[in-house]
């Protein structure tokens, strides 16, 4: 049965942390982690208004060989990144123990939400934890028949639930919208691209579980 584990960690306390962290303005979010040999290499979204601070800062790190920019969709990009040498920290861990990243954001702290095939693999990842000296803060442990949030069931984070409740209980899917992204993006203090992203990510999810996870789908 798998297993899906919450936790927070701050920046300095990991590798790819500590690299991204250098543009606090820029809210980042990890796409998936690609083992290539001895290589881990992450795949990350920003958003914001600094891409060339932001760029720069990680292509200048020691730890980076290299930092491709991939996409770019309005003010956000997808990054693949490069390390220098072998990681041994978080990204590793993650990796060594076939967890998939439900959710992975953040910038001075990063709030991780992984699903392990198992508890061995699970036990696998925190021995690593352990051994490395990584100093994770668990906020909670589940499996999905353990939890009855719809926000679970359909892998919203936190930030994600919170922007589609206020945006279906200010009309923006009404027609005709009774509210805008200008509007959603004041009340929850970020920007229009950051709502707009949060909202696509968040429907994105709920559609996949709803039509792409039935045994009767549509062929």
């Amino acid at each position: 049965m798998s297993v899906i584990v919450e936790f927070t960690i701050d920046s300095e306390d990991f590798q790819l942390g500590e690299v991204l962290s250098g543009t606090p303005s820029m809210d980042l979010e990890l796409e998936r982690v690609v083992p290539m040999g001895p290589m881990i290499m992450p795949f990350i979204w920003a958003t914001g208004d600094a891409h060339e601070t932001f760029e720069k800062g990680v292509r200048d790190h020691s730890a980076v060989n290299a930092f491709f920019a991939l996409d770019t969709v309005e003010d956000s990009a997808l990054y693949r990144i490069e390390w220098e040498g072998e990681p041994t920290d978080l990204i590793e861990g993650i990796a060594a123990a076939d967890a998939v990243v439900l959710e992975a954001r953040g910038n001075k702290q990063w709030t991780f939400r992984l699903r392990f095939p198992d508890h061995d693999k699970l036990s696998r990842f925190h021995n690593f934890i352990r051994n490395h000296d990584i100093p994770i803060h668990i906020d909670r442990t589940y499996t999905l028949t353990e939890t009855t949030g719809r926000s679970h069931r359909f892998d919203l984070s936190q930030e994600q639930r919170e922007a589609l409740v206020l945006a279906t209980r200010e009309g923006y899917f009404a027609t005709p919208r009774e509210t805008g992204l200008e509007a959603l993006a004041e009340h929850l203090g970020i920007s229009e691209q950051a709502v707009s992203n949060r909202i696509r990510r968040g429907n994105e999810k709920i559609l996949h579980q709803v039509l792409l996870t039935s045994t009767s789908d549509i062929r």
